[in-house]
């Protein structure tokens, strides 16, 4: 099982303009999701991500290198995982109920909270609208055919509804991180921790890693 230490930003809170938490990040270990459970697509994508928190807000980056980019979906809760998605899910306490906090590169999200992927509610509009977003689009790099873009977030605790969060700091959790893209023409499922399972699943948390805000 792997495991990540999010590091303390102190200059940093809920608030900040995204410009200075993205380049906050930009300073940070980036982790790569490497694992390809299902590997049969014929591109993989290169995937990393970043993260950090400072008191009741956890803040993540997100940097894809991928052949074709799609996004349309542009309302809170929409199938954001059938264009180019990347998703944090995560569990706090020791609990087998989870949040799964998915993005496309817009940064329109789908949230949801549940122990498994059939018993599971949507998180509130409200709640959802809390997450401040930043996505940037790079050019198309000529030898590989592929696209750089990167989505920034600002996760304030109030979006883990199902709990009472004050402060990140000394919190244990279970974590997985992924890219997918179901409607791609290529499509593809990459994730941070090793899952293993017959057919595409993201929805395991027994294969979540460790997360520590140290």
């Amino acid at each position: 099982m792997k495991k990540i230490d999010a590091p303390l930003l102190p200059r940093l809170h809920k608030d900040s303009p995204l410009r200075l938490v993205a380049e906050a990040l930009d300073a940070l270990p980036r982790h790569e999701m490497a694992e390809e459970p299902w590997p049969d697509a014929q591109e993989k994508p290169t995937v990393g991500f970043a993260i950090g928190y400072n008191g009741d807000c956890i803040f993540l980056k997100y940097y894809v290198q991928e052949r074709t980019v799609r996004a349309t979906y542009l309302n809170t809760n929409d199938p954001v995982y059938k264009d180019s998605c990347v998703e944090f899910f995560v569990a706090f306490d020791g609990a087998q109920a989870y949040y799964n906090l998915e993005f496309n590169r817009l940064g329109t999200c789908l949230a949801g909270f549940g122990p498994d992927r059939h018993d599971r509610r949507l998180l509130p509009e409200q709640a959802v609208s809390q997450i401040r977003r930043w996505g940037t689009m790079g050019e198309v790099d000529a030898g590989t055919k592929r696209a750089a873009w990167q989505l920034t977030l600002a996760i304030p605790a109030e979006v883990f509804t199902e709990h009472r969060l004050q402060d990140f700091q000394g919190t244990m959790a279970r974590a997985n991180f992924y890219k997918c893209g179901d409607d791609l023409p290529e499509p593809h499922f990459l994730a941070w921790n090793r899952i293993q399972a017959p057919q595409p699943d993201f929805h395991l948390p027994a294969f979540f890693g460790e997360l520590r805000f140290l």
